[in-house]
């Protein structure tokens, strides 16, 4: 199929990377459902399910790489994964990271407990400028790390800002494009080194897989390719069509999750039973202008800073629809607070820099019907204050 027939992320989510002719005449994508392939060339390239090329491997990839806007892509079997492998694929012993010091709590772990054991280092910085990452700078300042929308309290970084630094100091920029999803933003078009994704949240879509996505150029996907053969974390042929199944709605459901993620902040900002809503789209969240020149869209999570008059387990327990749940980005809507899941083994005064504190709520909004979702939070929150 020519290119130009595939210009937009709705049709590239269903076209691209589908075998031609189709195998066996089949519409959807068969699931290779072994380990290991037969090769008569002894000099050849074996296919082998660790080294992440078997069909289910190759048709995932091509598709990944036409919807993140880059050369080349990678699954892997989890977000942790793919971070984990992408970073020990550009960073070295003795090498040193700048990241933001709002972050996914895995991220911080892995930052702070196993990159030291292989001696490499960071440091993170609380503000969101130039001067900031100018003085976090070392000689062996490798990589600047950061997320699209930050987890949980959905900060929108100064992401051209961060790349135009990266290029004038010569480092590699890595982002997590989880919390926004290719549909809201592509960050390679921005300039970014190397793309990210938990799979297991919008691009699965269905609470149904644990998978990782790495995005970029050749080199950076060569070494990340190379860490995640080393370390066997591959994604295996099942979850790969369970992928591969999901990524075809991709656009229809995140612009819903958009829209009623939007609808749902707007209805609870003035709500009694909260003190706060984060939300990119409302005009109060103090990065509403970036986001409205960077994003495509808001996103489909929300942030709620309970208030002190609002009982945190009555408001749980009056919730029918949500589900109380760690992750995010699945057709129902989850909720939960990041200082008992994501967040939990982040020590209390990084939580509390963060702005992560036990009245802090994080929902992912689901597709259910904005008008019920709206009507459940409500009478929840009352709930809350009847306490």
């Amino acid at each position: 199929m020519p290119v130009w027939h595939m210009s937009t992320l709705d049709t590239q989510s269903i076209h691209a990377g589908e075998p031609e002719p189709r195998i066996e005449g089949a519409v959807s994508m068969p699931v290779f459902q072994t380990a290991t392939y037969t090769h008569d060339e002894p000099g050849a390239s074996p296919r082998y399910v660790r080294y992440n090329n078997s069909p289910n491997h190759e048709a995932l990839h091509e598709k990944l790489a036409a919807l993140t806007e880059t050369e080349r892509a990678l699954v892997t079997a989890s977000g942790m994964a793919a971070i984990s492998s992408a970073l020990l694929g550009v960073l070295e012993a003795g090498d040193h990271l700048v990241a933001p010091h709002s972050l996914y709590g895995g991220t911080l772990a892995l930052l702070n407990d196993l990159l030291p054991r292989f001696g490499i280092t960071h440091t993170l910085v609380p503000e969101d400028t130039p001067e900031a990452w100018t003085e976090a700078l070392q000689p062996n300042t490798e990589v600047l790390y950061a997320e699209a929308i930050t987890n949980p309290r959905l900060e929108v970084l100064n992401l051209t800002g961060m790349v135009d630094f990266a290029e004038e100091h010569d480092l590699t920029t890595v982002i997590d494009n989880t919390f926004a999803s290719p549909v809201n933003l592509r960050p390679a078009s921005l300039g970014f080194d190397v793309v990210l994704h938990s799979a297991t949240k919008y691009l699965g879509g269905h609470s149904d897989v644990a998978a990782g996505v790495v995005a970029g150029a050749s080199k950076p996907l060569d070494n990340a390719l190379r860490t995640t053969k080393l370390l066997g974390g591959m994604l295996d042929p099942h979850a790969c069509g369970l992928l591969h199944r999901s990524l075809k709605t991709l656009g229809v459901r995140v612009r819903k999750q958009n829209e009623t993620a939007r609808a749902l902040a707007a209805a609870l900002a003035d709500h009694d039973g909260v003190e706060r809503v984060h939300h990119p789209s409302l005009s109060s969240h103090p990065h509403h202008d970036r986001a409205r020149t960077l994003l495509d869209g808001f996103g489909g999570m929300v942030g709620l800073e309970l208030a002190p008059q609002t009982a945190v387990d009555s408001f749980f327990d009056a919730l029918s629809l949500p589900l109380r749940a760690p992750s995010l980005g699945g057709v129902e809507t989850l909720v939960t607070q990041p200082v008992h899941t994501s967040h939990k083994d982040v020590s209390p005064a990084a939580r509390r820099a963060m702005g992560i504190t036990d009245r802090f709520v994080r929902v992912s909004v689901g597709l259910e019907g904005p008008e019920d979702l709206v009507a459940d939070f409500a009478a929840a929150l009352d709930a809350g204050l009847d306490e």
